[in-house]
């Protein structure tokens, strides 16, 4: 009984000390060849890139946004384009006088070289009356009229205007025969009258006949300076000029 027991225990000896039933070591074979095999130098490498992106843990400053101003766009009429409106009222120069102020509705498209509107139709156009004059004699056909354009409006907003204007449908309308017209035949007879009495001697009869004389020489200078009105009718052709380059925001 005693034996068994010696035996159990060098069993359990064995087996602690990593043998085996069979008495063979647990350590390696001492005659076991342990030099590593030769690594073929030619054969090609196996490089293969990692799915994994790799952070860069380097800041990069961040580039600052490139701010580009907007271009302005602005449309231009050159010197000398002109302007088509027409008299949104009437002139006349017995009830006018210089300074006043006048309006027109500009009647068609002004465009510029490459056929942009710049000033649409229906636009308005503000005129200053700078002189007015009746005609005061028979060789005066026009009378005086100056206007000058001020600004145009269009779409609510105004815009300088540098340039001349043109009445192109005036007229000259006669006045009815007034005070001074009356003083000028009286003038007439008078002088008639008393060259009639110097050239007859101081007869009655000679004055007469002298009066009458000169009251158609009166009457004829009367109506060779007979004041005439410029009329400028509503709804007329005004022709506007410019002066300077017009430019306008689009």
């Amino acid at each position: 009984m005693a034996g068994k027991r010696l035996v159990y225990i060098a069993l359990a000896l064995v087996a602690g000390c990593g043998g085996d039933p069979g008495g063979n070591p647990a350590t390696d074979n001492p005659n076991r060849d342990l030099q590593r095999p030769a690594a073929d130098a030619s054969a090609p490498l196996n490089d293969q890139p990692s799915k994994t992106p790799v952070k860069s843990t380097t800041k990069t400053a961040a580039k600052p946004a490139s701010k580009t101003a907007p271009k302005s766009s602005s449309a231009v009429l050159a010197s000398g384009t002109a302007i088509s409106a027409k008299f949104d009222a009437g002139i006349s120069s017995r009830t006018h006088k210089a300074g006043q102020k006048l309006t027109g509705t500009v009647s068609a498209h002004v465009k510029d070289k490459s056929g942009r509107v710049v000033i649409p139709a229906g636009s308005k156009v503000h005129l200053t009356i700078s002189a007015i004059k009746e005609s005061e004699n028979k060789s005066d056909k026009t009378g005086k009229l100056v206007l000058t354009p001020t600004k145009v409006v269009i779409a609510g907003r105004s815009y300088p205007l540098s340039g001349s204007a043109t009445a192109l449908d005036r007229t000259l309308k006669d006045r009815k025969t007034n005070a001074g017209d009356l003083a000028k035949v009286g003038a007439g007879a008078g002088a008639g009258a008393l060259l009639g009495t110097v050239v007859s001697g101081g007869s009655t009869k000679g004055a007469v006949i002298g009066g009458v004389a000169g009251a158609a020489v009166g009457t004829q200078r009367a109506i060779e300076t007979q004041d005439r009105d410029v009329v400028v009718p509503s709804g007329s052709r005004l022709k506007v000029t410019l002066a300077a380059p017009f430019r306008r925001g689009v």
